[in-house]
């Protein structure tokens, strides 16, 4: 059966693509900053790997990388992602958190893609996706959230160019916009129910070929304008 790299494992959006994953035969290495406090997570069945894995740190990334060895990684779902503070006025941007905001949701999913490389390679499927946002679309730019919109049109970018790198090693890269969903970021009045949102994001997952690589879908598999 092929197996799977989740990042942001322990809720929300991490922890149902790793059920799903799971119930359908896959073996899921489920990274998470705190596996001992992932109660939700180690009570999932099946052939379940869980994995230290602070996103922003570089350590954990190359220890994540070491303990995989060689083995084939049919898809790298980079899903952990921080919004930030939210409706902030420009005049009083808080550069620290814009930074981190940057380092959590370019920076740390492109390490682990780049450790990852040989892995995904080497598989059967040789996936990678990236939960971005529509937020991170310049065409569809509404203003306000600058960090959280810069951070993923920036992903978008650097998942663009991952794609054209790797093109050659017939590696996919996908991102994908789960839509507003009811998580922990999204909050109670969003519309979209987790597993509805799980489910067609993975349609698209299934579906996608080389031909897709570094295109921008949401979870209906509509293509979004970048």
């Amino acid at each position: 059966m092929p197996t799977a790299v989740i990042t942001g494992a322990n809720r929300g959006l991490g922890l149902e693509f790793t059920r799903v994953y799971l119930a359908e035969g896959w073996t899921v290495h489920a990274g998470c900053r705190h596996p001992t406090k992932a109660d939700a997570l180690r009570k999932l069945k099946g052939d379940l790997h869980i994995h230290p894995l602070d996103v922003d740190d570089p350590k954990d990334a190359k220890a994540l990388a070491k303990s995989l060895g060689s083995e084939p990684v049919d898809l790298l779902l980079n899903n952990a992602g921080i919004f930030g503070k939210r409706d902030v006025p420009l005049g009083s941007l808080d550069y620290g958190e814009f930074e981190q905001v940057l380092k959590t949701n370019v920076v740390a999913p492109m390490r682990l893609a780049e450790a990852l490389i040989e892995n995904v390679a080497h598989s059967k499927q040789k996936k990678m996706a990236f939960v971005t946002s529509r937020m991170g679309s310049i065409t569809m730019n509404a203003g306000r959230q600058i960090p959280y919109r810069t951070s993923k049109t920036a992903l978008n970018m650097a998942v663009s160019c991952l794609a054209i790198e790797l093109r050659p090693r017939a590696v996919t890269c996908l991102l994908l916009h789960p839509g507003w969903v009811k998580t922990d970021m999204g909050g109670s009045g969003a519309a979209i129910e987790i597993p509805d949102s799980i489910a067609g994001m993975k349609k698209v997952i299934d579906k996608v070929s080389l031909d897709d690589s570094g295109k921008f879908y949401d979870y209906q598999g509509q293509a979004i304008p970048w």
